[in-house]
Order: structure tokens, then C-alpha cells, then sequence
């Protein structure tokens, strides 16, 4: 451990790398907090929503797509309002706002009072997704960003892992309470993170080989085939998502219960996709590991889409369970590598990318839900779209050739 005298004689630039963890820490609380939280914990309330009748249930689904709508609202906002405030500000007034709106959901006052919220949320979400990165990866040396992506996104699969745990247990005692329960979890990740986040003026400074420009950032091929692997990639998530619980229970006709167990069994896989698929991207590369992950998960869907066996449907919950938030570090690691030594260009890429896979989430979760109503409910078809999806993410990778770093390239196109 360095003497007070050492440490006094570190430049702020040492001590910023050496507290990097901290500022990781910051990033997972968020992560969980707007998405984890925010996103899938309503997911385990809604039989209890209808229940309770605080809602009818074909109201119910639109209270549900409310967090997605302000979602895609909040990843167009993000970086509008980090160009008024500086992001670790902005990050702590959407965490804020989700605490918030945790609080408002314990009073089901009228439709619009509960859509408005779920919307907030959403935004906070949205808001979150496109600043985290880009606020914590200045401050992580090169070669441990997907490791640090992992870690950040981690979040993610927590909170799936919590709304089939905690949530339960919360219920218990009331929905109300559940809600102020998750109020309460939710501004104590927003305290114990609050003074945790980097400050914006320790950020690495522009490359002077990238000059500044007014005119709208401009990418190569590379990175629009990124975006359409990454909205592909979102979209393939969502019939487990969204459909997992019911394919058990009902499909299978094995009940809830066993439909519940099935949903902690994907949080499980949940949790450890973030730090794995970071962990695969750094030893790797990220154009790697986004073909292997391809492969992989469309095998895992069609594996669904065959087979009735629980103890193999158990094993590939577990497999498809790392897949919806273990993209996230994936694709961000992904920008990283098709737009190199360019913090603000990496930046622009990504809040793009949240932004195609926000549209894609959405999109993908009224077409299932259309899908299946026309064809008399049937799960198995949506598992066998989503393993076409993937064989056309694993297509486009063929046809995207080596991954040429357009970071560069296109600067000098905004230059000229």
C-alpha cells in the first residue's frame, strides 16, 4: 500500500486508474438499477397486477411496453443531455428518477398515472444504457475493457436473478409494499453509488488526430453491420424474455410453479453472461465471439424448439439465460474495436447501437406477441425465429469481412 507521501506525488491520472474499480461499481449499481430493476422485476408483477385487480390484463400489456417505449425515448435523449451536464450529473438524476418512480407504482391512482412512470423509467433506462459506457471506459486501460464492460453489465443479469428471488418474497407482505420495496433497494444503489462515479474532467482528452466537426458523425459499412448484428441479436432475445415462463407453465402444461423455477434457472445464466461474454471479447476479439455466441445460441433456440425433455430444457435455459444482457458488453466491446482511439466517436457509435437495439426490442416484442396470438399461441415457432435470426447475425459477420476500424477512416471523411 503507497505511503501518504507517494500517494501525494501520483498525478490525478494515476489515482483515476487506481479507483477504476470504484467507478465499475458505480456503473453495475446503475445497470441493475435501470434496467435489472426498472425493466424486468415488472415482469414477475403482473400476475399479481391483475390479481390484485389494480389492472385489467389487457391493460397490463401496455404497462409493460411503456418501459420499452421511453427506453427507446431515453437512449435518443442521452446524449443531448450529457452535451447540457456533465454524465456522472445526468446518471445520477435518472437514477433519482427511477427511485421515483418505484414509489409512484405503490399507488395505483389511474392508468396514465401508472403508464407515465413505467415511461419515466424507461427514459431513465435508455438515458442510463447510452452514458454508462462511455462515462466509465476512459478511465479502464485498453486491454480490460470487455472484462470492464462485463462487470458493468453484470447489472443486468442481477436484476433478472432478483425478479425471480426477491420479488417473490416481497410479495408476501403486499404488491405496495413490493413496489416501496423496490424504491428502497433503488435509492440505495443510487446512495452507495453517488459519490462513486468519475468525474467528467479526469476523461481522456480528444485525439488530436481526430478534429473536431460540427457535421453529423459519419461511419463505415463496418459499423452499420454492427448495428444490424446488434438489433438482430436483441431481437432473438425476446421470446425467452418474454415467452420462457409461459412455455413452461402452459405450453408444457407444467404449471407456474415449475415455470417460475425455469425463470430463476435463466437468471442464473442471467448473471454469468455479462462477465463471460467480456471475458470471451477480450481473449478473442469481440467479431469472434459474436460469431461463436451465434452459433451457440441458434443451436440453444432450435434446442428449444425440439425438445420437451426438462432436464435438457433446464440445461439450455441456463445456455440462453447469458444471452440477453451478456450482448450488451459484446457489443459494446464490439465498437470499441470498429472504432478505434476515439472516445467520442466510440461514443456516438454506441448511443446508435442502443438506440437500434431499443427500436429492435420493441419491434420484436409486438411482432412475437402478434406471431403467437395468429398461430394459436405457439411457443416452439418463436424459438425457431430466433435461431433464423441468429444464422443471419452469423451470415452478416461472413459477409462483413475482417472488421476494419472506420474510426480513422471516417474522421478524415469528416474533415474533408
Amino acid at each position: 500500500m503507497p505511503s501518504s507521501s507517494s500517494a501525494s506525488r501520483l498525478s490525478p491520472r494515476a489515482i483515476d486508474r487506481m479507483l477504476v474499480w470504484r467507478y465499475i461499481f458505480a456503473g453495475l449499481c446503475a445497470s441493475l438499477d435501470s434496467i435489472g430493476l426498472a425493466r424486468f422485476a415488472f415482469t414477475p408483477l403482473i400476475p399479481e397486477l391483475i390479481h390484485a385487480q389494480w389492472f385489467a390484463p389487457s391493460v397490463v400489456v401496455y404497462l409493460g411496453s411503456a418501459n420499452l417505449a421511453g427506453y427507446v425515448v431515453g437512449a435518443l435523449m442521452g446524449r443531448p443531455l450529457a452535451s447540457r451536464l456533465a454524465n456522472e450529473h445526468v446518471l445520477r438524476l435518472m437514477m433519482l428518477l427511477i427511485s421515483a418512480a418505484f414509489f409512484a407504482c405503490a399507488l395505483p391512482l389511474s392508468f396514465w398515472w401508472y403508464f407515465g412512470w413505467r415511461f419515466a423509467s424507461g427514459i431513465a433506462g435508455g438515458v442510463v444504457m447510452v452514458l454508462v459506457a462511455g462515462t466509465i471506459f476512459p478511465h479502464v486501460p485498453p486491454a480490460r475493457k470487455g472484462a470492464a464492460g462485463g462487470a458493468i453489465f453484470l447489472g443486468l443479469g442481477l436484476g433478472i436473478a432478483g425478479s425471480g428471488t426477491v420479488i417473490p418474497l416481497l410479495l408476501e407482505l403486499g404488491l405496495a409494499q413490493t413496489w416501496i420495496g423496490l424504491g428502497v433497494i433503488s435509492a440505495l444503489l443510487t446512495a452507495v453509488s453517488w459519490f462513486a462515479w468519475p468525474s467528467s474532467k479526469l476523461a481522456s482528452a480528444p485525439s488530436p488526430s481526430a478534429p473536431h466537426s460540427t457535421r453529423p458523425a459519419r461511419f463505415g459499412r463496418d459499423v452499420g453491420w454492427l448495428y444490424l448484428q446488434y438489433g438482430l441479436m436483441a431481437g432473438a432475445a425476446v421470446p425467452t424474455m418474454i415467452f420462457l415462463v409461459d412455455f413452461i407453465a402452459r405450453g408444457l402444461g407444467r404449471g407456474t410453479h415449475l415455470g417460475s423455477v425455469f425463470w430463476a434457472i435463466y437468471g442464473v445464466g442471467a448473471i454469468a453472461g455479462p462477465p463471460l461474454y467480456g471475458y470471451l471479447a477480450d481473449r478473442l476479439g469481440a467479431k469472434s465471439t459474436v460469431s461463436i455466441v451465434s452459433v451457440v445460441m441458434a443451436v440453444v433456440f432450435l434446442g428449444l424448439y425440439a425438445s420437451s425433455n426438462l432436464l435438457v430444457l433446464g440445461l439450455l435455459t441456463v445456455i440462453t439465460g447469458t444471452f440477453a444482457p451478456g450482448m450488451v458488453p459484446l457489443a459494446l466491446a464490439r465498437v470499441h474495436e470498429v472504432v478505434e482511439h476515439n472516445a467520442t466517436r466510440q461514443n456516438i457509435a454506441w448511443s446508435r447501437a442502443s438506440v437500434t437495439s431499443a427500436i429492435s426490442l420493441a419491434i420484436a416484442a409486438y411482432g412475437f406477441s402478434a406471431q403467437f396470438n395468429a398461430t394459436g399461441g405457439n411457443h416452439r415457432l418463436l424459438f425457431l425465429d430466433a435461431a433464423a435470426m441468429l444464422v443471419i447475425v452469423l451470415l452478416i459477420g461472413l459477409v462483413a469481412g475482417g472488421g476494419q476500424p472506420s474510426g480513422t477512416a471516417a474522421a478524415r471523411v469528416n474533415a474533408s
